[in-house]
């Protein structure tokens, strides 16, 4: 019987630890913690300490996921009526939506307290605005207007930025660089997405701009747009000193693949075209950063 007890008692704390890590989308928040890290990395002068980075990121990541569990207590309902997201905690009743909220709560504002406590105040102001543009800007604006992706595209754009000021106690050209650079590239990035679930936004009540775009024109035309114009962006990086040839070179290249495929996605304005877009997108920033970094030390 004990053994039995055991077993139950087991199952039942993975599933309910299963219901948290939905809750908070470790995924994002691993993704927003790798601009993070990026932006210290490139603002550090000298030996990195990497106790700084510790607090920088775990006061950054609570945010993140305290973001992430108020984005879904804010759109509960619309998730249940979308296959995409119908599954998540609070629409198959598996936390009640008081505790995730209580939960989001105290992990995003924690995470401010935290920077401001042990990492400065420039980051925790970083941090809080980019709490408040997703949301209360962002998640309100994707029931009441086409262009919310835009407004999302800046809290996305913000983590390197909390990176940076927790690195230098500031915000200079070099962190507008940077959030440019994860602004436009998350455009083409969530259209993407948006033509892969179209009828999931439409049946969820979210005016996209992929549901109200019916013939495709307009959201191929801002997928060439913002990858054509994340190129120049791109490279600026070298102008500034903050990286140098083999970053422009491969930045060059990187982007020219990425306008490619979003040329292909927005002349063809289908599901393929639209994942493999997606795809590239995926592969490209990582990429972009990680040469961005290694060039940097090269650098120096």
């Amino acid at each position: 019987m004990k053994g039995m007890e055991a077993t139950t008692q087991s199952t039942a704390i993975r599933v309910r630890s299963r219901v948290y890590v939905e809750l908070f989308k470790p995924r994002i928040t691993a993704m927003v913690l790798l601009t993070v890290a990026i932006g210290w990395l490139l603002g550090t002068v000298g030996a990195a300490d990497p106790v700084v980075l510790f607090h920088v990121l775990f006061g950054a990541g609570c945010s993140c996921a305290g973001a992430g569990a108020l984005n879904q207590y804010m759109e509960r309902d619309s998730d249940g009526s979308m296959d995409r997201t119908r599954f998540r905690p609070l629409p198959t009743h598996r936390i009640s939506p008081t505790w995730a909220l209580g939960l989001g709560v105290a992990a995003a504002a924690g995470g401010v307290i935290y920077l401001a406590s042990l990492v400065n105040a420039t980051a925790a102001l970083v941090d809080a605005c980019t709490l408040a543009s997703y949301l209360f800007v962002y998640t309100p604006m994707k029931k009441l207007s086409e262009y919310s992706t835009l407004a999302g595209a800046v809290p996305g754009a913000l983590p390197p930025v909390i990176g940076w000021a927790a690195a230098t106690g500031g915000i200079g050209i070099h962190a507008w660089i940077l959030f440019a650079i994860l602004f436009l590239w998350q455009i083409p990035h969530f259209l993407a997405i948006g033509v892969l679930y179209k009828r999931d936004y439409a049946s969820g009540g979210f005016p996209m701009l992929v549901v109200v775009d019916e013939q495709g024109s307009l959201t191929g035309r801002q997928m060439i747009l913002y990858a054509a114009t994340l190129i120049p962006i791109s490279l600026m990086v070298s102008v500034v000193g903050l990286a140098g040839a083999v970053y422009f070179w491969a930045a060059l290249v990187l982007g020219v693949v990425y306008l490619g495929y979003s040329v292909r996605a927005a002349v063809r304005m289908d599901a393929p075209a639209a994942r493999r877009l997606l795809l590239c997108s995926v592969a490209y920033l990582p990429l972009l950063l990680a040469v961005m970094v290694l060039d940097r030390i090269a650098v120096g």
